[in-house]
């Protein structure tokens, strides 16, 4: 299907003195570049990207081309992540990646989720970075600033499509998610094992049903991930739970944190992680807003606890400290412990998730 006029800037940024004939010559037109879209974006608002798709779940989509695919990064326990995907229908409140959007000139509230923006070309342009000779085939991150088993990317394709290229590659990766749709790729994961390694991800911050409806009203059901978990590990994928975060006076009552972990436990997570909230930039004016608008009473208390962008330190002493605890009981350390005396590669020790340096890969 051919591209249509934009709006009222030319791909290249220039105004556009005769629009029909745009059309006359709209043959198979290129989707515009990350770059020309922020500009866009910035001169004219989201409501002028007219080439966005909407979908059945109401979100609109933006197909972009990227010029690089392997993104660097500084101060992470890897260089390099991976996001075919800006932007996340599953419309988290607490996610870190909601600041990221002022890059673009977008709120990190509603324009999170409800405008996506898809990299056509990236599995294609990661292929070509990948076959340089000067590429060392370093740990990458998949999934860190967006997740890329988000439901849009059962049309795409664009995560498959970019683990066929790392297999090809021989390049390890860590992937984050809370997409059940991962096990479509199980025998894709279990090669990439093979030529290199893949560890697995499934966020799960709790399996507590009325704390996910409030905090994450697009993702899949938590025993959904679960299971997701447990079908990973029975095709020989090293794939665990990422409890994180834990977020205050929603899931951190003891009684939740111990059904989650023992769900963790029950569905064989080769390991588990967990890390308490914190509240950066954007993200946290959109969480302060949910809270005010979804849960007034505690506004007040958060107010108190996210003076900075992190809980006291005792605090989260405390609250790691339980966590420990029910960690113990339920036998998930001893699991952790187990892999780490099998698994002799490195980059599996290394701590993984971008802002939780704490948990390992």
């Amino acid at each position: 299907m051919g591209w249509r006029c934009a709006s009222k800037i030319d791909y290249n940024g220039e105004n556009r003195a005769k629009p029909y004939m745009d059309a006359l010559f709209d043959l198979g037109r290129k989707p515009p570049t990350t770059r020309t879209i922020a500009l866009q974006v910035r001169e004219h608002g989201p409501e002028s990207l007219d080439q966005a798709q909407r979908r059945a779940d109401e979100a609109r989509y933006q197909e972009i081309t990227c010029r690089s695919a392997l993104n660097p990064v500084q101060g992470m326990p890897f260089n390099w992540t991976l996001n075919p995907y800006r932007g996340c229908t599953h419309g988290c409140h607490y996610c870190f990646a909601r600041r990221y959007q002022t890059q673009f000139e977008l709120g990190p509230g509603d324009d999170f989720s409800s405008l996506i923006f898809v990299k056509v070309n990236f599995p294609e342009v990661l292929r070509r970075e990948l076959d340089k000779p000067s590429w060392m085939r370093e740990q990458v991150a998949l999934g860190t600033a967006t997740d890329p088993y988000q439901p849009i990317e059962g049309h795409y394709k664009l995560t498959r499509r970019s683990l066929e290229a790392l297999i090809a590659g021989r390049t390890p990766v860590g992937i984050v998610t809370k997409g059940p749709m991962i096990v479509r790729d199980a025998e894709l994961l279990a090669e990439l094992s093979r030529v290199a390694s893949c560890t697995v991800y499934l966020s799960v911050p709790t399996v507590d049903e009325d704390a996910w409806r409030a905090l994450e009203p697009g993702t899949a059901h938590p025993l959904q991930r679960l299971r997701a978990v447990r079908k990973l590990r029975d095709a020989g994928i090293n794939a665990g739970v990422l409890m994180a975060p834990v977020i205050p006076g929603f899931t951190t009552q003891t009684s939740k944190l111990d059904a989650t972990i023992k769900a963790v436990a029950d569905h064989g997570a080769a390991f588990m992680g967990a890390n308490v909230l914190y509240l950066k930039g954007g993200t946290k004016d959109h969480f302060m807003g949910f809270l005010a608008h979804a849960f007034p009473h505690m506004v007040e208390s958060y107010q108190r606890l996210y003076a900075g962008a992190y809980a006291p330190p005792e605090y989260i002493g405390t609250v790691r400290a339980l966590i420990d605890m029910l960690q113990e009981r339920h036998n998930v350390n001893q699991r952790v412990r187990k892999i780490k005396e099998q698994k002799h590669d490195a980059s599996d020790d290394e701590p993984s998730a971008p802002e939780q340096k704490e948990f390992r890969w």
